[in-house]
């Protein structure tokens, strides 16, 4: 882990299980099946599915496949937020919430680019991917927890439309997948 690793590690400690659990529930409860909300609780916890399958990999082959995998998830997903949600953010009072939400997207993907150079079985390996899983754990929380619900439970439902309209496009987009 790079000095710089370990100094955001050190300034931003992870929250607890139960904070998270009740984060998501919170989410969970403001969430309509199919909605924009209900799509990116569905993709995040794909995203930690597969973050456990890129350390769970046995092989530097299997690795770089899950890792790939993993890559596609959160660009896709990224992308599909950035496009939809951040702006919906900005229109509803939380620009300061919207650029968070962009750094920390930008820098996870630095990071998976600077993951990419290392050797998939090394230390430093596994060392860069924790550190990637808990900005994104972290990140993961404040939009269930704080940002997203605020947006959901004041976003008019044309906005919501929008939203969710905007979020399907962009993520079916980049992934080829259906949200």
């Amino acid at each position: 882990m790079s000095i710089l690793d370990k100094a955001i590690a050190a300034i931003t400690p992870p929250e607890s299980d139960e904070a998270r659990a009740e984060a998501r529930a919170k989410a969970e409860s403001l969430a309509k099946p199919g909605d924009w909300l209900d799509q990116i609780l569905g993709h995040h916890r794909e995203i930690e599915a597969q973050f456990a399958a890129v350390k769970a990999a046995g092989d530097a082959t299997s690795r770089r496949a899950a890792q790939e995998k993993l890559g596609l998830l959160l660009t896709g997903h990224s992308i599909a937020e950035e496009a939809a949600v951040y702006p919906a953010l900005a229109a509803d009072h939380q620009v300061g919430h919207a650029e968070l939400a962009y750094q920390e997207q930008s820098a996870a993907k630095m990071e998976m680019g600077l993951l990419e150079r290392l050797d998939p079985m090394s230390q430093d390996y596994l060392d860069k991917l924790g550190h990637i899983e808990g900005a994104v754990a972290h990140h993961v929380y404040s939009e269930e927890g704080t940002w997203f619900a605020e947006l959901a439970e004041s976003a008019d439902p044309a906005d919501q439309a929008l939203i969710t309209r905007r979020y399907t496009e962009e993520y079916e987009r980049y992934t080829g997948a259906s949200a």
